[in-house]
């Protein structure tokens, strides 16, 4: 239970935090090449430094809205069911950062990191709930704890996959 609680659970959103920082070059690059195509000239570095700049804030923008209604959808829906709708909202964000490319959207991969950063939110506050909820008592604390192990378990993970050889290695361009 622990570990699909954990993998399931905050190694997500661990993973999500870190992994913006090692693909930049390569959805800058897509940037400039929508851009390019759309209308015809480069993109000015000093606009490209802000669309990036949206691109990494828009997970914590997302993020505080989620914090600040996890607890009215806990309290009126349940934490199960807030859990459960919440996947929902990570499926929708996922779609859109994955099709990204091939709509040739930039915008797209903004608005996917924005309901990424709604998804974590609600999650990291309904999750570490349910989880004291459901767990034995004589494991409740060990079992709270594990969401903290978990999140730092994705930022090295997302660390790790994050290294220039695994990278270039990876890269379709």
């Amino acid at each position: 239970m622990i570990m699909v609680l954990g993998i399931g659970g905050t190694h997500l959103s661990g993973f999500q935090m870190s992994v913006i920082n090692y693909t930049s070059p390569y959805i800058q690059k897509f940037i400039n090449e929508t851009w390019l195509e759309r209308y015809g000239s480069v993109l000015h570095q000093e606009t490209l430094r802000l669309l990036w700049s949206f691109i990494v804030s828009m997970y914590c923008v997302g993020g505080m809205i989620g914090c600040l209604c996890s607890g009215y959808l806990t309290a009126k829906y349940g934490k199960k069911k807030c859990l459960l709708f919440n996947d929902v909202v990570l499926i929708v964000a996922t779609l859109h950062t994955g099709f990204s490319r091939r709509a040739r959207s930039f915008e797209m991969i903004l608005i996917g990191r924005f309901l990424e950063g709604i998804g974590a939110g609600i999650h990291m506050n309904a999750h570490v709930q349910y989880a004291g909820e459901i767990s034995p008592k004589k494991l409740r604390g060990f079992v709270n704890v594990t969401s903290s192990v978990f999140l730092a378990l994705g930022k090295a993970v997302a660390r790790i996959l994050g290294l220039r050889y695994l990278c270039y290695s990876f890269s379709s361009y």
